[in-house]
């Protein structure tokens, strides 16, 4: 059984920086891509970034140069370093898994398991 487990969230000023953090068990596949996405109240949930198996990494134009992805050294945990954080950053933040990124990276309907969130607020 897959299972995503986020922490890191809390409230923050803005300008400030949180680091979240996704430990992922029960995923066997040898290829993966492991993506972070956020979902504002009352909004899509947006992809933010994400890494591959191959260590490739796509970052969303909204928050390129604020927010970096970043793999543990047991690559089993996945890092979403944010950083200059603003009140339109407040969210549920979710880390997901699928077997491969491609161009539907930042596509929430075609990841597979799904963390249950953690809550960025930043005032």
């Amino acid at each position: 059984q897959v299972q995503l487990v986020e922490s890191g969230g809390g409230s923050v000023q803005a300008g400030g920086s949180l680091r979240l953090s996704c430990v992922i068990s029960g995923y066997t596949a040898a290829r993966y891509c492991m993506g972070w996405f956020r979902q504002a109240e009352d909004k899509e949930r947006e992809g933010l970034a994400s890494i591959d198996s191959d260590g490739r990494i796509s970052i969303a134009d909204s928050v390129k140069g604020r927010f970096t992805i970043s793999q543990g050294v047991a690559k089993n945990t996945v890092h979403l370093q944010m950083n200059n954080l603003q009140p339109e950053d407040t969210g549920m933040y979710y880390c997901a898994v699928k077997i491969a990124c491609g161009s539907s990276w930042s596509n929430s309907r075609v990841f597979t398991y799904w963390g249950l969130g953690t809550q960025v607020t930043v005032s």
